[in-house]
């Protein structure tokens, strides 16, 4: 037997949470009711906010992340929009969209190491940052391949202190990203204010991909809406050249 506390159904009857579903319809916004699938509660006033707002920060980078390329092409194929949009979503992994779920995870862990051992913010950058290049990695969500200072980034951070939900892992994020300013200046990307935000919010890092997946789908529904009604199909998009550097010709008797 299955069991589920998220929802019941049952002829002319469905339970969203304890909540009759189409008494949600029309009444409770969609963020909001994302934060009821996932937090078992309704979101306060401000918690809705801030829900909607990380949301619509993910929605769409332009045809500049591997998700749209993905999209775009197999869309060009000719196949069902459900098709191409899941080619984008499955492009989505640790290097694409994963930020956040490790960002939020190293920041949660290192949070509660700086409270157990009485650190400041100052000294668990430090720590932090030292312990990463020993075992040579980076901090994930810092630095951007095209912006320098990412406008989505400071707008929620405004925000989330406009709504009272800066606290330790917001406050970590911004001691690291001065550690990064006295040796080699690196942004807090979106993926970054996001992980921080929700490690604040209470949220488990590995709820991270679900924020960029909800987010970044409907980018991906209007790219790929885009190019089968505008687009000729099995158009050129890979215009780069490409060098063979397999081996010269032969014979099978070789």
């Amino acid at each position: 037997m299955w069991k589920t506390k998220i929802s019941k159904v049952e002829p002319d009857y469905i339970v969203t949470r304890g909540y009759r579903q189409e008494n949600l319809i029309g009444t409770v916004p969609f963020a909001s009711v994302f934060f009821l699938l996932i937090k078992g509660k309704m979101p306060d006033e401000k918690e809705a906010k801030m829900i909607d707002a990380l949301i619509t920060s993910s929605i769409d980078h332009s045809v500049t992340p591997p998700s749209t390329h993905a999209a775009r092409i197999v869309a060009s194929a000719g196949v069902p929009m459900p098709t191409a949009v899941a080619a984008g979503i499955l492009a989505v992994g640790d290097v694409h969209g994963g930020a956040i779920e490790d960002g939020a995870r190293i920041l949660q862990e290192w949070v509660k190491l700086m409270n157990k051992n009485a650190w400041t913010f100052e000294q668990t950058a430090q720590k932090l940052l030292a312990d990463l290049k020993k075992l040579g990695k980076r901090m994930p969500g810092f630095g951007h391949r095209i912006h320098k200072n990412d406008p989505r980034t400071k707008r929620l951070y405004g925000f989330a202190d406009e709504l009272g939900f800066t606290k330790d892992h917001i406050k970590l994020s911004l001691a690291l990203k001065k550690e990064f300013e006295s040796k080699k200046a690196l942004p807090i990307n979106v993926d970054g204010a996001i992980a921080a935000i929700i490690s604040d919010m209470g949220f488990d890092w590995k709820l991270g991909k679900a924020f960029f997946l909800l987010g970044r789908t409907a980018g991906l529904i209007a790219h790929v809406y885009e190019e089968i009604t505008t687009q000729k199909p099995m158009r050129r998009m890979c215009k780069q050249e490409v060098e063979y550097d397999g081996p010269w010709e032969r014979d099978l008797k070789e």
